[in-house]
């Protein structure tokens, strides 16, 4: 047994010699730009490492190329009860260890990461025993989580609580436990740039040492490779894997629920080493798990009892010696159920649901207010002329007439509706109105424009309005075309009836006027001549003799 701990120890420490001459990087080395995309992180964390994100693929299997983490969708439906748990007692390597192992339905909903006493612990550096931590939360199953400073009772790693971000690391490569909002759940190594995802965040995460199963494969020697070793403190790393001692771990089967594990121990004298606990719970259908706080603070509570703890420093019977830890993993009832967040929420707490980005309300029900978007809706909408933006991403519907990321473009001449996808049919090359494509539009928004079209639809469209303006101010007449031509034809048939009458009058007249008289002319001169040399001769009919006689002649009777 000894020459094969050796043989181990060896092994070990060769691996991490090829892993060191094989990375180039120092405690103060830093990447540039164009030699990874992922930067290696600052190192003023007391436990912190050097190795970057690239160190960690360097030092992983070439199967895994650049993929340092795994995921697997939860299960996600709601059973009853929502976890079972059961206690083992399993002989290992010729000796007895017994403990917990604890299967949950509907891990984002029933599992939450606990600051140790409560909320700020973290931030207080407060120790407690678990079952402090979990009574108040009504944990129906629970156990210590990551690892912490024994010196200054720091949290150490990441911790991320109900959805609230306690710590960041700062990329500091341990393994990584998380569920993230979408019920994702995460094991494996992270960068920063994960741990702090914005789209789809984490809602608990906390970190362990050494990620035991990949994909159902015992991934220890990797783990010693990539992890920052100073994260936990029972000595060497090599020591720290293949000691006895107690041990809680946490991974999932093949249907998304989360498995819990738990071993009773004593450092150095009972309990499991690493590789027995990778082994035991690959025969339990695990396929990924990390390990967490372990040597003598492996503590599990039942109902808020104590059901198990360590027995390191303990003078009294193991049962009455409970030990001050970090944070806890806690099982417990759904805070709320599906149904209960109106189908827009994936998060249950304290306070009620967690709404997904664009609902607000106790359970989610409410869509954002108009010109509001968002996480909370507290994102404001930016869409121009009328158009309305998406509750979740803020993306604007624009109106029939507007184009454009923010709807502030008209439609280009020529086309109208939405998305401006229909084209104008209006004669004389002219523009439609962009929101109906009606051709009764007025031409002073087009007259910026030098195309040819808009010239000569608006030639044609000022000679209208001008006749229509000079139409307007014509006056007027009193009668219709109509009317005037039925009075000019009555007028015209009365003129012809007076004129035919005028005509048979006087051809009548005529008829009845008699003969033409016959006249002789007679100088007066020589009449009045006549006369009175008559009357100087006695009167009545005188002859005139000589050539001063006077014989009047009746020119309208026949001489006799």
């Amino acid at each position: 047994m000894a020459i094969l701990l050796n043989c181990m120890y060896c092994y070990v420490w060769f691996s991490l010699l090829l892993c060191a001459v094989g990375s180039t990087e120092g405690v103060n080395t830093r990447y540039s730009l164009g030699d990874d995309l992922l930067l290696p992180y600052p190192t003023g964390s007391q436990h912190g490492s050097p190795h970057s994100h690239r160190h960690v693929r360097d030092c992983q299997p070439v199967v895994h190329g650049n993929v340092t983490h795994e995921t697997w969708p939860a299960h996600n439906r709601s059973v009853s009860p929502v976890a079972e748990s059961r206690v083992f007692v399993s002989a290992i390597s010729s000796r007895w260890v017994s403990g917990h192992i604890t299967v949950v339905s509907d891990p984002l909903r029933t599992m939450s990461v606990l600051e140790p006493g409560g909320q700020g612990g973290c931030q207080q550096r407060r120790r407690t025993q678990v079952s402090e931590t979990a009574r108040p939360k009504k944990c129906l199953y629970a156990q210590n989580g990551g690892f912490f400073d024994t010196k200054n009772f720091s949290c150490l790693g990441n911790v991320v609580s109900d959805g609230e971000m306690v710590q960041d690391s700062r990329g500091v490569q341990n393994a990584q436990f998380g569920i993230r909002k979408d019920g994702t759940l995460v094991f494996g190594y992270l960068s920063e740039e994960d741990v702090l995802e914005r789209e789809n965040p984490f809602v608990q995460l906390l970190s362990g040492v050494v990620w035991l199963l990949r994909n159902g494969e015992v991934y220890i020697n990797e783990s010693m490779k990539a992890e920052c070793s100073k994260s936990q403190q029972t000595g060497s790393f090599g020591e720290f894997v293949n000691v006895l001692s107690a041990r809680t771990a946490v991974g999932h089967d093949t249907e998304g629920r989360l498995v819990l594990f738990h071993i009773d121990g004593q450092t150095k004298t009972r309990g499991m080493n690493l590789w027995e606990v990778a082994n035991f719970l690959q025969s339990q259908g695990v396929i990924n798990a990390i390990n967490l706080d372990g040597g003598g603070s492996a503590t599990y509570v039942v109902n808020g009892s104590l059901a198990s703890y360590p027995s390191d420093h303990c003078k009294l019977p193991m049962w009455r010696c409970p030990r001050n830890v970090s944070t806890v993993l806690c099982i417990h009832e759904p805070l709320c159920q599906p149904e209960d967040c109106s189908g827009h929420g994936t998060l249950c707490t304290d306070g009620g649901c967690a709404c997904d980005a664009g609902w607000i309300g106790s359970n989610c029900s409410q869509v954002c207010p108009m010109g509001f978007y968002g996480d909370g809706c507290n994102q404001t909408c930016r869409c121009a002329n009328g158009g309305t933006c998406d509750p979740v991403h803020g993306s604007c519907s624009c109106l029939a007439g507007f184009h454009g990321d923010l709807c502030e473009q008209e439609c280009p001449l020529g086309f109208y509706g939405l998305s401006c996808l229909m084209p104008c049919q209006c004669a004389d090359m002219c523009p439609c109105d962009p929101a109906t494509g009606s051709c009764n539009v007025t031409f002073h928004r087009e007259q910026n424009h030098t195309m040819h079209r808009v010239g000569h639809c608006l030639a044609v469209g000022l000679w209208r309005d001008w006749k229509e303006e000079e139409d307007t101010h014509t006056p007027k007449p009193y009668f219709t075309e109509q009317t005037w031509l039925a009075i000019a034809t009555v007028l015209a048939s009365l003129l012809m009836a007076s004129v035919a009458g005028n005509l048979i009058q006087a051809c009548r007249k005529c008829s009845m006027r008699p003969s033409q008289a016959r006249y002789s002319y007679t100088p007066l001169q020589e009449l009045n001549g006549g006369l009175s040399r008559g009357e100087e001769l006695g009167g009545g009919r005188g002859k005139r003799g000589g050539g001063g006689d006077f014989q009047l002649v009746d020119s309208d009777e026949d001489s006799s």
